[in-house]
């Protein structure tokens, strides 16, 4: 699937950086400071509350009679250490079965924690339920001794085997199915010219096309290339 499936999220969470320091190989699926949200508003919400279980069954109730409910994500990006694993885990549980009292065919997509975790921490839960999805996001941005000083052909490396491995890790033949729900073509290298954005680009779009439930650009409609209509007018990206 080249395409990201139309997703509807019923909650986000605020973002920090993640503590603690990782190997290029170990570096997170996405780590990002707050002061990043001037360019991805969203609201501040709190994070998973078992409470908040009604709330999203009403949420659920008020979309299931409409055909073009296809999929669901309960929250995006649950930070760390705020969102403990037992926390995030009943959560997703009380919110999967809201969504299965009204549809039984909606999928249901469970957003990794933002922070230094397991990658696979979601599997045990998502491989006992139907119609369940992994999301997981992916920059090569917001790790400045990582990423910041990484030339064109080292990003598209990291891309190319880094990255390639962390899919390949949160990818199963047969169960829930992998969402690369966040992206972009943007880096930190400094002149880099059309040629150069249009190669790592080409390189992302290849390997998130592997992931079983597709991908999600961030976003629609920003600035240059944080917009994916931006970037395919001005062919950047060919889809």
């Amino acid at each position: 699937m080249s395409r990201a499936a139309p997703c509807t999220r019923l909650a986000q969470c605020p973002r920090a950086l993640p503590t603690g320091a990782h190997a290029p190989s170990q570096v997170p699926q996405v780590s990002r400071p707050c002061g990043h949200q001037a360019q991805r508003p969203r609201a501040q919400l709190q994070c998973p509350r078992t409470s908040k279980a009604n709330s999203e069954d009403l949420k659920i109730q008020a979309y299931s009679k409409s055909p073009s409910l296809y999929v669901v994500e309960l929250l995006n990006e649950p930070r760390l250490p705020r969102a403990t694993l037992e926390s995030v885990i009943k959560y997703y549980r009380d919110g999967y079965n809201a969504v299965r009292k009204h549809s039984s065919t909606t999928y249901v997509v469970m957003s990794n924690r933002l922070g230094p975790m397991d990658p696979k921490e979601l599997f045990p839960l998502a491989s006992g339920l139907q119609g369940t999805v992994i999301d997981v996001h992916y920059y090569n941005l917001f790790w400045p001794e990582i990423f910041d000083s990484m030339t064109v052909q080292q990003n598209i490396d990291f891309i190319n085997t880094n990255r390639s491995a962390q899919l390949n890790e949160v990818t199963t033949a047969n169960g829930y199915l992998t969402f690369v729900g966040e992206w972009v073509a943007e880096w930190q290298v400094q002149d880099a010219t059309k040629e150069d954005y249009q190669r790592y680009a080409a390189a992302q779009l290849k390997l998130w096309g592997r992931a079983t439930f597709g991908w999600a650009y961030w976003t629609l409609r920003n600035v240059n290339h944080w917009s994916l209509e931006w970037m395919i007018k001005n062919c950047y990206i060919s889809l």
